[in-house]
């Protein structure tokens, strides 16, 4: 039987989450383009940068598309391509902990970075704070699902958890699906929706705006200014000055 509780933690609460995505998004596209931007902090900082970013955003795309293929393709289309039950999870736990360590290290990278150095400390905003901690939850909820759904308890999410995610997009959810979900796949839930709706008042909307025009933008040739045969050398400023004076 479907208690109250569930229903508003399995069927309201991700539609909300979903509507906050959506309409924030356009909200903040609406009245705030200026600052729709990552908010670089490049010119503060590049050493740690240079790892922590890389291994943030490649691990966190990893995991995306292992969300993409655990949760959104049925178990019967893989095992229709000759992928067995077995083979997946081998794929699942192996790529999956390496993108979700990636992630998490590329993450403290970044979190140290912002706390120690100076200028980008200053830079960091409440919702900065808030982003992060809740990213950190996710993806800790996320490791702890990948090592102990599939070594250690050995639940089956693919005909439970991804049941009832891919029942969000057809209207036809089924909460006590997740109702008898281990707690950990249900945090992961919860919070990862709750990020959702959290997602456009951060930076993080700069996911949809990348750059794509930069692929087949022309490219801007610079030339060195060389000096003519027989064009005197123009000095420095102040020297030119001086020069005008003697004059």
């Amino acid at each position: 039987m479907t208690t109250t509780p569930d229903l508003v933690l399995w069927v309201v609460l991700p539609y909300a989450c979903l509507a906050v995505f959506v309409v924030g998004h356009y909200w903040r596209y609406r009245y705030d383009k200026f600052g729709w931007t990552t908010l670089s902090s490049q010119l503060y900082e590049s050493r740690l940068l240079r790892w922590g970013s890389p291994l943030f955003h490649f691990g966190i795309l990893a995991v995306l598309l292992g969300h993409v293929m655990g949760l959104g393709i049925p178990k019967s289309w893989t095992e229709a391509v000759g992928v067995s039950e077995g083979v997946y999870h081998v794929l699942a736990v192996g790529v999956g902990a390496v993108a979700g360590f990636c992630t998490l290290v590329g993450m403290a990278i970044l979190i140290y970075r912002r706390r120690t150095v100076g200028p980008v400390f200053s830079a960091t905003t409440r919702m900065d704070k808030v982003m992060y901690l809740a990213l950190a939850v996710v993806i800790l909820l996320g490791i702890a699902n990948t090592v102990g759904g599939n070594i250690i308890d050995h639940y089956d999410y693919r005909e439970g958890l991804s049941v009832w995610f891919r029942g969000i997009f057809r209207l036809d959810l089924h909460p006590e699906i997740m109702a008898g979900a281990p707690f950990t796949f249900q945090a992961h839930a919860v919070t990862a929706f709750l990020l959702f709706a959290l997602w456009p008042f951060t930076r993080l909307v700069h996911v949809f705006s990348a750059p794509i025009g930069y692929l087949w933008r022309p490219y801007v040739p610079y030339r060195s200014r060389e000096d003519r045969l027989g064009q005197r050398r123009g000095g420095r400023g102040w020297e030119r000055v001086g020069e005008n004076r003697r004059r």
